[in-house]
């Protein structure tokens, strides 16, 4: 059944209180379909911090900045390979960035460390506030699904190590179609996986960049702004943002969210 926000004022989360850092409200004219779906990218719902701590524990001192250029260099490589035309899955993608950065940073990658490195993106768990809002919006009749650049092996150890099975519909990787978000094809993978139109799905990105490919494609978005980020100069923002979850469903339910400043 199509969910509007007076709709799903109806349903209590008393046990999400907390602060509302929604930053612009979400403009959606009255005749326009409501919102049915949410497609989330997969680093909304998985916390990818312990790869990151894992990083300072086996190169004391230094990883900060391995975390950081490994991470720039996993997203460049991935829009390089599919602007080149020689794909390369997340995976392979994020291994090739893995060396190049312990080489630029003169760090000693033994095969036993880059495998525990690769290996902590098998672990990954939610973020604490996950559970509860995913359930509050399911229970408010709202299908919900992942659509990732992260490979279906990543993404279904994410969902196995959380104990999240019951709850996505859809859970979609680019890898099927050898491309990458922000390519708009991979945007239109949720469109055609839950068989809406593009109004009806809601999408809900980790970073600023697929924030703003998210909404050049045509979604409205809600930009889960864990690393309280700017946002990208683009062309394009996000119609609302909020650091948790938690604040993703407090703007399901508000008449009238707080626009930003």
């Amino acid at each position: 059944m199509p969910m509007n926000r007076r709709t799903f004022l109806s349903f209590s989360t008393a046990s999400l209180a907390g602060g509302f850092l929604v930053t612009q409200a979400l403009a959606r004219a009255a005749s326009r379909p409501a919102i049915r779906a949410l497609a989330f990218d997969a680093f909304p719902i998985f916390d990818p911090r312990p790869v990151f701590a894992l990083c300072e524990q086996l190169f004391p001192g230094m990883g900060t900045r391995l975390s950081e250029t490994w991470r720039t260099r996993q997203f460049e490589y991935q829009w390089l390979r599919a602007l080149s035309g020689h794909y390369a899955d997340f995976w392979q993608a994020t291994d090739d960035a893995l060396v190049f950065s312990c080489e630029l940073l003169k760090l000693d990658l033994t095969p036993e460390k880059r495998q525990q490195l690769m290996a902590a993106y098998l672990d990954l768990k939610v973020w604490p506030d996950v559970p509860a809002a995913l359930q509050t919006l399911k229970s408010a009749g709202l299908r919900l699904g992942i659509l990732s650049n992260a490979t279906p092996r990543i993404l279904d150890a994410g969902i196995r190590n959380s104990a999240l099975g019951d709850l996505f519909e859809r859970v979609i990787s680019t890898d099927a179609i050898k491309t990458y978000k922000p390519d708009p094809r991979a945007y239109r993978m949720a469109i055609d996986a839950f068989g809406l139109e593009r109004e009806e799905i809601l999408f809900v990105p980790f970073a600023g960049w697929d924030a703003a490919g998210a909404k050049s494609f045509g979604y409205t978005t809600f930009w889960v702004n864990r690393l309280n980020m700017p946002a990208e100069q683009l062309g394009e923002k996000a119609d609302a943002a909020g650091r948790t979850l938690t604040d993703l469903v407090r703007f399901m339910q508000a008449d009238n969210p707080v626009k930003a400043g």
